[in-house]
């Protein structure tokens, strides 16, 4: 949910203190226009600042939904100052997460030419302060949120194991969470990946091993019914579906957040 709190900070950093650029008198209208195919998202984002400012938002496609160059996305009605006001922010935010939402939506469909069942899952590695807005882009996407942040589920990453070993880390973390808390423990080599399922896993993250070492420790994974696989690090669109066709539950991928660019949108006022 995007809170006044959140469009407040948002439209200061772009008014600033005096803002004489958009003292624009009377009444207008605005469309927010896709200038090349994509999946749009963020337009729950773009329309509360449109409300903050007391434009009225109406027309406004949903997240998730597939455009051409050319297809109007939202449009607006209200006075031409806070249209004004609103549309760069606006569009900022709505590009920003259609280019994520399109990114994702293109690696699912590489994933699915090997697998209908892997999932494709984000990763933490998001812009402080808009975390919310990118995540829900990866659904709109295709894609799976994984954990929305460190009380989800507790990640049992390098730096614990190199510190209490990981069956160690493992059983220090099992002391402490819920049992509604799933440990998704992280592992870099094949034979580790057995190690930690016996240690009580939920999940076994694989992390930076080539698709041959993966689709090894899927096999070896097998035995521990009930414990997911997931692949990460260094995955990318061009080998996202080497890694599906192992057989893993779970490909996770920071890129998908953090290297998305941004979906070419442009908004037009009077029309």
């Amino acid at each position: 949910m995007i809170t006044d709190a959140q469009v407040e900070r948002w439209l200061r950093e772009d008014i600033g203190h005096h803002d004489v650029t958009n003292q624009v008198p009377g009444e207008t209208t605005g469309r927010l226009v896709a200038k090349e195919s994509g999946i749009v998202a963020g337009l729950e984002a773009a329309t509360a600042v449109f409300d903050y400012l007391g434009v009225e938002v109406f027309e406004s496609l949903a997240d998730g939904t597939s455009v051409e160059s050319g297809d109007e996305v939202l449009r607006v009605e209200g006075p031409a100052r806070e249209v004004l006001r609103g549309e760069r922010v606006a569009v900022n935010l709505a590009g920003h997460a259609s280019g994520i939402a399109t990114r994702t939506h293109t690696v699912v469909e590489r994933a699915r030419t090997e697998s209908d069942d892997v999932r494709i899952a984000a990763t933490r590695k998001t812009t402080p302060g808009l975390r919310g807005l990118e995540k829900r882009a990866v659904v709109a996407g295709g894609g799976d949120t994984h954990r929305l942040d460190l009380s989800h589920m507790v990640m049992v990453k390098d730096n614990h194991v190199a510190e209490l070993g990981l069956e160690g880390a493992i059983e220090h973390f099992q002391n402490r969470t819920s049992f509604a808390t799933n440990l998704d423990v992280e592992v870099e080599t094949v034979d580790d990946a057995p190690r930690a399922a016996a240690a009580g896993a939920d999940i076994v993250l694989l992390d930076n091993m080539t698709p041959g070492e993966t689709r090894e420790a899927v096999s070896l994974l097998a035995d521990y019914e009930g414990v997911l696989a997931e692949a990460s690090g260094g995955i990318t669109l061009e080998t996202v579906a080497d890694y599906a066709a192992t057989g893993v539950d779970v490909v996770s991928m920071g890129s998908l957040t953090h290297s998305a660019p941004s979906l070419d949108l442009s908004f037009r006022t009077g029309e």
